[in-house]
């Protein structure tokens, strides 16, 4: 191709570098609510979600909007501040680009529910652009059957820094009932972990919508963690500790991992590709997997 070819046509400009912050624990909070976003650092989470999408009636979506960006402020200025993000509408939708357009640089991000296609993130990123707002992370709802179909495009798509499953729409857009197991929606759960992985990027897991039964919690956060989500979402302050522990190793697995690493480093110093620790026979998939523990516990 020559230089004439090319003469006219805009350079593709790369997207604005996005620091992303760990996100064990999201604590949603209606936008409407003021009191309770500025109580929201008290149970110590890694970001709050100031909520305009499910948590306002349509006829307070305008007020919702001035709250969330006085909150969001006020919440920036707080002495120990959590990451605030502001959960807008939909897109397509008829409140998403005033919704962006209300935002504040209090904000650190936006997390959009119901994306359903690359083209949807496309749409969220011009959006933000135009609003002089592109280096504000988006964390994508994947809660939809179509949503769920298209999964790995999306949370493959440079727009995207974080993604989540949420059960309670997904179930109803399935048109089945919740069950307590969660086994109706463990392949979709499933497949959302494993299309954030494809695409390098952290995902939530679903809420528990019983927000006095900490077992529960506790139990889907095990799970949770083992198909690889990052953190979980909140809806009660009570459930932000329980994810912030569940998304780290204990102390307990750490020393574990550190033992088991000794002994298998001293065996492939000594020419051995496996070994015994523990009662059980150790190759690399395992010592990769007590790497892993490490890095999560931060050694």
């Amino acid at each position: 191709m020559s230089a004439s070819d090319t003469a006219g046509t805009p350079a593709e400009q790369p997207d604005p570098p996005r620091s992303v912050p760990r996100m064990r624990s999201l604590l949603f909070v209606p936008a409407t609510r003021p009191d309770m976003v500025a109580k929201t650092p008290r149970s110590n989470p890694d970001a709050v979600v100031i909520d305009l999408e499910d948590a306002v009636p349509p006829g307070a979506k305008v007020e919702a909007r001035e709250l969330a960006r006085e909150s969001s402020r006020a919440l920036a200025r707080s002495e120990v501040a959590p990451a605030v993000m502001i959960r807008v509408n939909s897109v397509p939708g008829p409140w998403f680009e005033d919704d962006i357009e209300s935002l504040t640089p209090a904000v650190r991000g936006i997390v959009v529910p119901k994306v359903e296609s690359p083209e949807h993130v496309d749409t969220i990123r011009t959006a933000l652009s135009a609003a002089g707002l592109g280096e504000l992370i988006v964390l994508v709802g994947l809660e939809t059957a179509a949503g769920v179909a298209a999964c790995r495009e999306v949370a493959r798509h440079r727009g995207v820094d974080a993604c989540y499953f949420g059960a309670e729409d997904y179930t109803a857009d399935m048109g089945g009932p919740r069950r307590p197991d969660n086994l109706e929606v463990l392949h979709a759960r499933s497949e959302v972990a494993l299309a954030a992985r494809l695409g390098g990027v952290a995902a939530l897991d679903q809420i528990v919508v019983d927000f006095s039964d900490d077992a529960r919690f506790e139990s889907e956060a095990a799970l949770a963690r083992s198909l690889g989500f990052h953190g979980k979402m909140c809806i009660h302050p009570r459930q932000v500790p329980l994810a912030n522990d569940a998304f780290v190793p204990s102390a307990e697995e750490a020393a574990r991992a550190r033992a088991l690493l000794l002994v298998y480093d001293r065996a492939v110093l000594a020419g051995k590709a496996v070994c015994v620790f523990d009662g059980q026979m150790i190759d690399e998939p395992l010592a990769r997997q007590a790497r892993s523990i490490l890095e999560l516990a931060g050694e």
